[in-house]
């Protein structure tokens, strides 16, 4: 077999020359340097020549070394030896604890989709319960949807994640994933270290690609990920609670090599691809006969801005939107939902029940009027305000109190213990508000 030559190289892109077979897009391909540096195919050009991306950010590689073709794509370990580890973008373990199975372990193509299915079992919805009132209330967690949790930096995206891995993943249902996409080391070691003390790691398959990697594995990371979810699903028929941390991170890695492929950007200035990577990520994300999976993903806003290209279109994949305000932070509610912004298209009689349903009507009112009675008050006053509205007014002041409470995973650095509400505890306190 004629091995592929480097001709050219530029930050993490090798232009690799084939005069013989070339390799497919998505294949490993490895430099003959005495260090067998894997590449990624990226795409093909005219004349032979490859475009690769330097996996693990290896410079060992100089112009004129050979390459040989693998034959492979990038594949992950599949099955119960994953579980409770671990692993990067490339399937290695960063937990260090030995290699994830042998060379006997049944391993995934990440790049290879699953095949789409044509059956579904047409179910009533099961609503799962998280004990975090404003979420069980205004966007419900129904067992095979998507939930997004958009908010700029510092608001509490990944607190509200951790809270619901804590609390959904205790009830040992299923088998739940979490996907670090481009977050800060310090958090993904938290997340772990909570793990560990609530006994949970034995039901969690963790990915991650922190900030410090570069983005080939950042943007790799969040596929992998989902290929061992569709294995769990289709193979063991598992149920999936699946949680990536931060999607737009995906986004934003994409656009780094986007711009080092020396792609043109589209008109909002990302990767002239971002449609199709995000329709294509979300879609695998499904659920079918065999099982479900369940997703949540958080959504950094650029400059706090939710009318970004980028955002707009990770939320048009999404069933529910809760909505973090550094508005509602600075006032000390925790979490700091935007309770006027977040909405979900779940929330129905079909799924929630008359009971419910009617109550985030009259909730929804109110809240409603509350925002145009402040600015009222701001000029006239309280006590200028009909006895309705004033009535109104209380009655919005205490709903959103009501929506406030305290983390369990917060507990050990506020000393304060954690709440949980059932979702009968929620709507009892909430009509006890509107009665």
């Amino acid at each position: 077999m004629n091995p592929g030559i480097v001709v050219s190289i530029k930050d993490l892109v090798v232009r690799v020359q084939f005069d013989g077979k070339s390799p497919s897009v998505g294949e490993l391909i490895v430099v003959q340097n005495g260090h067998s540096t894997k590449l990624l195919v990226d795409h093909l050009e005219p004349n032979g020549i490859a475009m690769c991306l330097n996996v693990r950010s290896d410079r060992r590689v100089q112009k004129g070394m050979e390459v040989m073709l693998t034959g492979n794509g990038i594949q992950v370990p599949t099955g119960d030896v994953t579980i409770g580890r671990i692993l990067d973008a490339l399937g290695d373990p960063l937990d260090g604890q030995g290699p994830v199975g042998d060379e006997n372990t049944p391993r995934k193509n990440i790049l290879e989709l699953p095949p789409r299915s044509t059956e579904f079992n047409i179910q009533k919805p099961e609503i799962l319960e998280t004990g975090i009132k404003v979420i069980d209330f205004f966007t419900p967690f129904v067992k095979g949807r998507k939930i997004g949790i958009i908010g700029g930096a510092g608001v509490g995206k990944t607190v509200l994640t951790m809270e619901l891995i804590n609390n959904i993943a205790r009830s040992g249902s299923g088998l739940s994933f979490f996907s670090g996409i481009g977050e800060r080391i310090r958090e993904g070691h938290e997340l772990w270290d909570t793990l560990r003390e609530n006994d949970l790691l034995k039901n969690t398959c963790m990915f991650f690609a922190q900030m410090n990697e570069n983005p080939v594995q950042r943007s790799l990371v969040a596929v992998s990920s989902v290929a061992l979810a569709e294995y769990f699903r289709d193979e063991q028929r598992k149920d999936i609670l699946f949680f990536a941390d931060n999607i737009y991170r995906f986004i934003q890695a994409r656009n780094e090599l986007a711009t080092i492929l020396d792609q043109v950007p589209n008109e909002g200035g990302y990767e002239p691809t971002i449609f199709s990577d995000i329709k294509v990520f979300q879609d695998r994300l499904s659920s079918n006969e065999k099982g479900s999976i369940t997703s949540v993903q958080t959504i950094y806003v650029p400059a706090d801005d939710l009318s970004d290209p980028a955002v707009q279109l990770i939320q048009h994949e999404l069933d529910s939107v809760i909505v973090l305000s550094r508005k509602v932070a600075e006032q000390g509610q925790r979490p700091a939902v935007d309770l006027s912004q977040t909405n979900s298209s779940l929330l129905t009689p079909e799924i929630v029940g008359d009971r419910h349903y009617l109550l985030s009507v009259q909730v929804q009112a109110l809240l409603q009027k509350y925002e145009s009675l402040k600015g009222i008050i701001a000029i006239i006053g309280e006590n200028e305000l009909s006895a309705s509205d004033r009535a109104d007014y209380a009655k919005a002041k205490k709903l959103i109190k009501n929506f406030t409470q305290n983390m369990n995973v917060m507990t050990k650095h506020t000393g304060v213990p954690g709440d949980f509400f059932t979702r009968e505890q929620t709507l009892q306190s909430i009509e006890e508000i509107v009665a």
